[in-house]
């Protein structure tokens, strides 16, 4: 049972299930299967609130959320199709957050060396919120890879599904009114996501290579005085009269 328990076995049977996941993905496309409409008779709030739970699944599963957010605008429009997929969104980040925080963190924690990595964990870790949002608002770093890493950080629950939850809609809106007007791709909708998209993209890679420079600052030195904080040990011996 202790080895079942041990940190790199754990890391291994993660390892396993995403990778498992990965190739289910690639041979079934189990995203085509959402994007194929529900039973006549159900409920659009029934049928979204499904969409909503097989879209966290299929995200932690590693399935690709452009693919998920554009067959959410495509099935309910636009007010539905959003809210499911957000809703999707902030589960499946949930499931990937707590299968790190299980399975891997413990493993990997011992191995956060290197300036950019210690710099990355300490904003995550002082602010969680702000700097979760960023990656959420500008997407540079898949969503898969961003939940699985902030779950080997000391980032906190509350900070990472808050701003997953806020920082997901305006791009997730973007593909789901893609996915809304993609019957007339000439259409100003269609064309106005479209650019969103396109100028997201971009903005990720700027912030991205501007923010490079201060991961790689080097740490704060020690104040002045941190080195002095204990007085000099005074010896006992006399120096004579």
């Amino acid at each position: 049972m202790s080895l079942l328990l041990a940190p790199w076995t754990r890391l291994s049977l993660l390892a396993v299930l995403l990778l498992t996941s990965g190739v289910c993905v690639l041979l079934f496309e189990p995203q085509r299967i959402l994007s194929e409409g529900w039973p006549p008779g159900l409920p659009v709030g029934v049928a979204a609130l499904l969409f909503a739970g097989a879209y966290g699944l299929g995200t932690a599963a590693l399935v690709p959320r452009p693919l998920l957010n554009l067959a959410a605008g495509a099935m309910f429009g636009i007010p539905f199709g959003l809210a499911a997929a957000v809703a999707g969104s902030v589960l499946g980040a949930g499931i990937s957050f707590g299968m790190g925080r299980a399975m891997g963190r413990d493993a990997l924690r011992p191995l956060l060396r290197g300036r950019w990595l210690l710099a990355a964990d300490d904003q995550l870790a002082r602010h969680g919120f702000r700097s979760m949002l960023a990656v959420r608002i500008f997407p540079g770093l898949p969503f898969a890879a961003a939940n699985y890493c902030a779950a080997v950080s000391r980032c906190g629950w509350l900070p990472f599904l808050a701003a997953t939850g806020i920082g997901v809609v305006p791009n997730t809106a973007a593909y789901v009114v893609a996915g809304a007007s993609a019957s007339s791709p000439g259409s100003p909708a269609f064309l106005v996501s479209f650019g969103f998209i396109a100028a997201s993209l971009l903005a990720a890679a700027v912030v991205g290579w501007r923010k490079r420079h201060r991961l790689a600052r080097p740490a704060r030195p020690a104040a002045p005085g941190a080195l002095h904080e204990h007085p000099p040990v005074v010896g006992a011996a006399s120096h004579g009269p």
